[in-house]
């Protein structure tokens, strides 16, 4: 059984040729050089609930194969008995016996082979499912990760500004006692700080619901993420300046979706053959052999047994057979559409994370400018209004460019981190065809034929 050729035009580069370094794609996330997010990761793979359903489905799976390749080998079935009649004129004494049976069906069309291979590919398929899984959990896991980061380093610049308007108030309260401004100066200080105070709390309570949600990935009660977050403060990611893959007939060989979609049309493609099959003759042997005594020590004198073949041919069932045929050609033909959406959606996902990654890192350039220029204008503001130079609103413009300059920052150095995570993603990155659970279900499909 071979895998169709799918109708879709695969290009042979990428429309931005790709770095041509090397890099571990099972591990991507290290490159980040994050140790948090290195542990969670690997907490998630070994206690994700969600990974753990998907092993179970890989077991179902090989069971599945093994109950297949069964019906290769005949059934038998013993059996013993033994009996005595009641009566006034019946024989007392008791009979005895015991026998066998044998069916065995020839696999002469297929009917047999075409279920293993089908079963062999829904392994497969379950196989490559849980590389998918454990590729989106990981990117979960480091996206989540990266928005908790963000999130602690917001926090930390609203405290910062906080720290700064509080000094600006008194400040401004200063000058007025000293008759130097109106009230004006010190009600708008207090309104900027109270903003600022304001925007603290929303920032704790979306950093907590990032913790909780890693928690849930890795499979632990909330509450020690938040504290290991806090007891190893780090900053936001960077990813590697430069990022390397493969050209996209690579990628898609990398990726376990689009693996996963073409063992699934195999599966499919089995199933023609076993629909067709059923339409053909079935030859089966029978047999059995057995002993009957009045006594255990002569069961076994006198024994007989009988051979048996037969052909048996479908003749007539209202189409229900040309219907099975037609649903399961029907079934193959939606598998491999399904198979060539997930191949364009996985170049699709390639393309649009490598320009995402490519803008973010230009983005993070341009405000890191207007963040040094922003608190330079400040630093100035600020020591201009200590001087009488500007009225305080000039100061409150700086200010509040200054804040929304660093959390700009803050928030694309996350989209960048979060562009190569996605990117990575994309090329197939976040899980191992070698780990144990995976290796039984994907490469074990490769080498049905």
């Amino acid at each position: 059984m071979h895998a169709p050729v799918p109708t879709v035009a695969v290009p042979d580069q990428w429309s931005s040729p790709p770095d041509d370094s090397a890099q571990n794609l099972a591990s991507y996330w290290q490159a980040l050089g994050d140790p948090q997010l290195d542990r969670f990761v690997a907490l998630a793979l070994a206690n994700n609930r969600n990974l753990a359903q998907a092993a179970a489905r890989v077991a179902q799976a090989r069971a599945g194969v093994r109950a297949s390749r069964a019906a290769y080998f005949p059934q038998i079935s013993g059996s013993a008995g033994v009996q005595r009649d009641v009566g006034d004129f019946a024989n007392t004494d008791p009979q005895f016996s015991v026998g066998a049976d044998a069916q065995w069906e020839l696999d002469l069309f297929g009917q047999i082979s075409g279920g293993v291979s089908a079963s062999r590919a829904e392994l497969a398929a379950a196989g490559f499912g849980l590389g998918d899984l454990q590729r989106l959990i990981v990117g979960q896991v480091a996206q989540t990760t990266v928005s908790a980061r963000t999130l602690a380093t917001q926090l930390s610049i609203a405290r910062d500004t906080l720290r700064i308007q509080d000094d600006n108030l008194q400040i401004a309260q200063w000058r007025l006692q000293a008759g130097l401004v109106s009230s004006l100066d010190v009600e708008q200080a207090r309104a900027q700080r109270a903003q600022t105070a304001a925007s603290i709390p929303a920032i704790e309570r979306d950093l907590a619901q990032a913790a909780n949600a890693i928690s849930t990935l890795i499979g632990e009660a909330p509450g020690s993420v938040r504290m290991a977050l806090e007891q190893h403060a780090a900053p936001i990611p960077v990813p590697p300046d430069k990022v390397g893959f493969g050209i996209p007939a690579t990628v898609l060989r990398q990726r376990p979706d689009v693996r996963q979609a073409e063992e699934l049309l195999l599966a499919d493609t089995a199933r023609i053959g076993i629909a067709r099959a059923q339409m053909l003759p079935l030859v089966q042997l029978t047999g059995n052999i057995g002993s009957a005594s009045s006594g255990l020590n002569s069961l076994f004198d006198i024994v007989t047994g009988g051979l048996f073949a037969g052909v048996s041919q479908l003749i007539f069932d209202g189409g229900r057979a040309r219907a099975q045929l037609d649903s399961a050609r029907a079934a193959a033909a939606g598998s491999l559409a399904a198979w060539e959406q997930t191949i364009l959606q996985a170049l699709a996902d390639v393309e649009n994370s490598d320009i995402a990654l490519t803008k973010a890192r230009e983005r993070v350039a341009q405000l890191a400018i207007a963040r040094d220029a922003a608190s330079n204008a400040a630093v100035l503001a600020r020591s201009q209004y200590q001087a009488g130079l500007i009225d305080f609103q000039t100061l409150l413009t700086a200010e509040n460019q200054l804040l929304s300059a660093r959390n700009a920052l803050s928030a694309s150095e996350a989209e960048r981190a979060n562009a190569f995570i996605a990117l990575e993603q994309a090329v197939g990155g976040g899980w191992d065809v070698n780990a144990s659970d995976v290796a039984t279900g994907a490469t074990k499909g490769e080498s049905k034929q």
